[in-house]
């Protein structure tokens, strides 16, 4: 067991189940009640988050019988992905007028938030296995491996099919790669994360891209940030090919059962592959069930849903704020406020410039 205390396990684990509720916030972005969100919150994490963490990390059952999840694709991004898009269905779309258009407020704020997730992948992903070993640098190598050529692969699919690259999809091509990669970060070769790559690149691609277009349900629940394609698609592909790749050296390192390896490399791979398909569906029906009976025990008692007037002014404008206050858009200039200020102000610009005079002054722009 590694020598570290259990304070440092315990913020470790607990920023593991912050992230994932987070994760299910995007998808309910911009209409959830928050008061609604608040109850929701601890119910969640007790009774669906924790249960699937147990059960894969915690000693529980599908740990026991072998499913691979090295770092999350299932605890985290599959159950969130489930159970933001559940969530979203039963808290219903946004206003019509801003599911037509949701472009991001600021890019660059976007690639900075980007960069610090791809670089904190990297602890969540080398630090799984608790101490700094063989297992953490391969997984901290493929994390980035698969998470540069999803980027790529969004990227070029992009420029394929809209003829221009995105930011905005580099951005998701980095997360599906990161996502994808995770349930077997440490317990695959390089050149098999750089294949989780090409695919955690295109399959969420084609589902958010193509099979949201024809699929009249995918279409009805309004999932804000596409967590359901970015993470639980990405997840399960994972796990998948987690179950195809796991090579047999790294998994005696790893794992409690002998003779795990995936099914490209025979033996015991089919059955390897056939564990991580059920242990992908155990954690997708949880979640279906308990995000869904939590959320209508809620609904008893508090609306899951802003009311329609605060809906019309925005989430942040119902609760006193704005996210940008700009100059006749936010804070308005109140003149009992500012009166004794702007006296002072030009008090000192006469001091100091007797030829001052009120108004605009300086050169003349000629248009």
């Amino acid at each position: 067991m590694p020598y570290f205390p259990m304070a440092t396990l315990v913020y470790f684990q607990f920023t593991f189940a912050a992230i994932t509720t987070i994760l299910v916030a995007g998808s309910v972005l911009g209409r959830m009640n928050i008061k609604a969100w608040m109850a929701f919150v601890p119910l969640w994490l007790i009774f669906s988050y924790t249960v699937g963490a147990y059960s894969l990390w915690g000693g529980g059952f599908l740990y026991h019988w072998g499913v691979i999840d090295y770092s999350g694709g299932y605890v985290i991004h599959l159950s969130s992905g489930v159970a933001g898009f559940v969530a979203a269905y039963w808290v219903g779309p946004r206003p019509q007028a801003d599911r037509e258009r949701f472009p991001p407020n600021n890019v660059l704020l976007m690639l900075a938030g980007a960069g610090l997730l791809w670089m904190g992948w990297s602890g969540f992903n080398g630090g799984a296995p608790y101490a700094a070993n063989l297992t953490s640098s391969i997984a901290v190598l493929n994390t980035n491996l698969s998470a540069a050529t999803s980027l790529l692969v969004w990227t070029c699919l992009d420029v394929i099919f809209f003829g221009k690259p995105s930011v905005i999809g580099a951005i998701q091509g980095m997360v599906t790669g990161l996502a994808g990669v995770t349930p077997g970060a440490g317990l695959i070769q390089t050149w098999a994360a750089i294949i989780i790559g090409i695919f955690s690149g295109s399959i969420p691609w084609a589902s958010m891209m193509i099979l949201h277009k024809k699929s009249t349900l995918l279409q009805q629940v309004d999932d804000t940030l596409a967590v359901f394609y970015t993470h639980a698609v990405a997840g399960i592909l994972g796990g998948i090919m987690t179950g195809l790749f796991a090579h047999p050296d790294l998994c005696v390192l790893l794992l409690p059962l002998p003779n795990t390896n995936g099914a490209f490399y025979g033996g015991n791979g089919g059955k390897q592959l056939l564990k991580q398909l059920v242990g992908a569906a155990f954690i997708a029906v949880w979640n279906l069930v308990s995000t869904t009976l939590i959320l209508l025990a809620i609904r008893m008692f508090i609306p899951l849903r802003m009311a329609e007037e605060e809906l019309g002014i925005g989430d942040d404008a119902a609760h006193g704020e704005e996210a940008y206050a700009l100059w006749g858009d936010g804070e308005k200039f109140d003149a009992t406020m500012h009166a004794t200020q702007m006296q002072q102000f030009e008090r000192d610009q006469e001091a100091a410039h007797p030829s001052y005079v009120h108004g605009a002054r300086g050169v003349t722009i000629v248009l």
